[in-house]
């Protein structure tokens, strides 16, 4: 483990993060499978270079924190509650509708803990 990223203990490949009700991370160099309860309690935050994205898609930049709970993994996102007025919400993305049509996004505030859904 280094900082929140975690390697392959046989050849030290870096490893994916798991999917959700996944129970083991298969590494894709040697086959090692590592328990997904390995990532229980990491956080990984990712940020993006200022000059990384054109002025459109700049405008839209958010910052993303995935908190890893059990085997489901939540995304922190920069999302206004539309009952509080926080800047924070957790995200799953879920596919609750017909596979031809978007998923949908559901938040809970960090704050209130409302919930409200966003179809894709």
């Amino acid at each position: 483990v280094l900082g929140s990223l975690l390697f392959c203990p046989t050849c030290g490949t870096l490893l994916n993060l798991p999917k959700d009700k996944e129970h083991f991370v298969t590494c894709e160099q040697c086959g090692h499978e590592e328990p997904a309860s390995s990532y229980v309690g990491n956080e990984v935050v990712t940020y993006s270079h200022p000059d990384a994205f054109p002025s459109v898609l700049r405008q839209k930049r958010k910052t993303q924190t995935k908190n890893l709970e059990g085997v489901e993994s939540r995304l922190k996102v920069t999302e206004r509650c539309p009952e509080c007025g926080h800047a924070e919400a957790w995200a799953v993305e879920k596919q609750m509708r017909s596979a031809d049509e978007g998923s949908t996004i559901l938040y809970n505030c960090v704050a209130c803990d409302f919930g409200w859904r966003v179809n894709n």
